[in-house]
């Protein structure tokens, strides 16, 4: 019951009732990625490509699909990577959800958040001031 309402009532979670209909009626299972995240495809979009989708296993965060999964969501490559031989190259990262809001976000040297002070002016810079 408690995922039926939260399918129902928020878009956040996983999926909602209308994408479980959907992948119910036209999904075809492809693969699922190390994080649990299960990918679709079927149905035909405007474009004439075949429709791709993912249903996340906890929130619904664009950023938590690998690059091989990426690609072959984004019409990149034709064959997901389950069935070909795919290997992360060296500068792509694992994935790091989002930390704005928390106490892990990025804060430069300066920022209001921290308690550090803001740089001094080097005198490399002039201000624009009206009529100059």
């Amino acid at each position: 019951m408690k995922t039926f309402l939260l399918q129902f009532f928020t878009w956040w979670n996983s999926q909602t009732l209308g994408t479980r209909f959907h992948t119910w009626r036209f999904g075809k299972k492809v693969g699922e990625d190390e994080a649990g995240n299960v990918y679709y495809e079927g149905g035909i979009d405007s474009e004439g490509r075949t429709r791709r989708w993912v249903i996340y296993r906890d929130y619904s965060e664009a950023s938590n699909i690998p690059p091989g999964w990426h690609g072959w969501m984004h019409h990149r490559v034709d064959t997901p990577p389950p069935s070909e031989s795919y290997k992360a190259r060296d500068w792509q990262k694992p994935h790091r959800p989002n930390l704005t809001g928390t106490a892990g976000a990025y804060r430069p040297q300066g920022s209001i958040l921290t308690n550090q002070h803001r740089p001094q002016v080097t005198g490399d810079y002039d201000a624009w001031t009206p009529g100059s």
